[in-house]
């Protein structure tokens, strides 16, 4: 595990690693270009670059932390890629139940075996496990659809990098949308408009909104302000007591 930047996450947790393109959102894929540098440090999990790989050991760890955290789960992977065994994502689902005290929150582009998965009873849905998909442009708008079917107590939405307009989306049960748009040496551009209509879909559906940032070749001297303000809303962290 380790520290995280990302604005929306406390910390960062990789059972897996590695994975492969499945849309236009994975062209300038951060994980696959951090595994490189990661293989060139010496570090052991990345020895394979981004070869899709699991990592038993790794399931120890969230019973190490002795504070209750927020926990980006393979930010470095796709937890429901192909390659990664059902029993293996039942291990990190169960160490999940087990962590009651954490929230884990897990993002997949494929939306579709998530949800086949999810209706065989293959997924044990506590309270602390949030579930998302990404929703790059209006082509992979499906993805809200499967996501939306599971059982899943709290679902979000990843609009990053946000490479296209995302036009009437139906929001119901979905609880949170992040926006971001793309950074690195040749970002794709993101229009402030679609920005601003997702923000207003989110207000009439009473969703939680999150603007992550900007992007760019220079994504801190962009900034995240959106409209003179920062917009960090995110869904209401339920503790065990309360259910």
């Amino acid at each position: 595990m380790a520290q995280s930047s990302i604005e929306w996450t406390e910390m960062t947790w990789n059972p897996t690693t590695g994975c492969t393109k499945v849309s236009a959102g994975c062209k300038f894929c951060y994980a696959e270009v951090m595994s490189h540098r990661l293989k060139a440090m010496g570090v052991e999990k990345y020895k394979d670059n981004f070869k899709v790989r699991i990592h038993e050991k790794e399931l120890e760890t969230p019973y190490k932390w002795r504070s209750p955290k927020i926990v980006f789960v393979n930010s470095m992977s796709d937890l429901f890629h192909p390659e990664v065994p059902i029993d293996f994502i039942q291990k990190v689902f169960e160490v999940m139940n087990d962590n009651p005290q954490h929230v884990f929150q897990v993002l997949t582009k494929r939306a579709d075996l998530l949800l086949y998965y999810d209706k065989e009873g293959w997924l044990k849905w506590s309270h602390n496990i949030w579930i998302g998909t990404s929703v790059e442009d209006d082509r992979v708008m499906n993805r809200i659809d499967l996501l939306r079917k599971t059982k899943a107590k709290t679902k979000f939405l990843s609009c990053e990098p946000l490479i296209g307009p995302l036009k009437n989306m139906n929001l119901k049960k979905i609880d949170w949308v992040i926006v971001g748009g793309e950074s690195g040496r040749k970002p794709r551009p993101m229009n402030q408009e679609w920005v601003d209509d997702i923000k207003e879909q989110c207000v009439e559906s009473g969703t939680k909104f999150f603007f992550k940032q900007w992007g760019g070749t220079n994504k801190k001297k962009a900034g995240r302000e959106l409209d003179g303000r920062t917009w960090d809303e995110m869904p209401e962290i339920v503790q065990e007591s309360e259910i």
